[in-house]
């Protein structure tokens, strides 16, 4: 079984929000999957109930998604700095490891069967009026 932690990390990734002091359950879940037809499932009951085999396919995404994101944050160390003798910055470093990361976000998704969550979008870009 996924350790809380992995639970919390699962769902952060998958683009849901923190649920606070509220246990996710069947019932108070805002993410489901289509698991067979007329069958809906959880987001928290699925990463409550995987095979082993499949606990550890998630586990190596979570791995994964870690040093994606840890990449994008030492990416943005380097902003400061456009050229340093030889060395000269990737200018579109940045966008192109955030948009690595929300690729692999939105492939644990697919996985999970689980549509990406509020924070994740899908991937279209909105024009708004004002």
């Amino acid at each position: 079984m996924l350790t809380p932690q992995q639970q919390a990390d699962a769902r952060r990734y998958m683009g849901y929000q923190m649920l606070g002091d509220t246990a996710p359950d069947d019932r108070s879940d805002v993410a489901y999957a289509q698991v067979t037809s007329g069958r809906l499932q959880t987001l928290a009951h699925r990463l409550k109930t995987l095979r082993p085999e499949e606990e550890a396919i998630v586990a190596n995404y979570l791995i994964t998604l870690s040093g994606l994101e840890s990449g994008i944050t030492r990416a943005a160390d380097n902003l400061d700095t456009d050229k340093a003798a030889v060395w000269q910055r990737n200018r579109s470093e940045v966008a192109e490891r955030t948009r690595l990361y929300n690729q692999w976000r939105r492939q644990l998704c697919g996985l999970l069967g689980i549509a990406p969550g509020p924070s994740l979008g899908n991937d279209n870009v909105h024009v708004v009026r004002s």
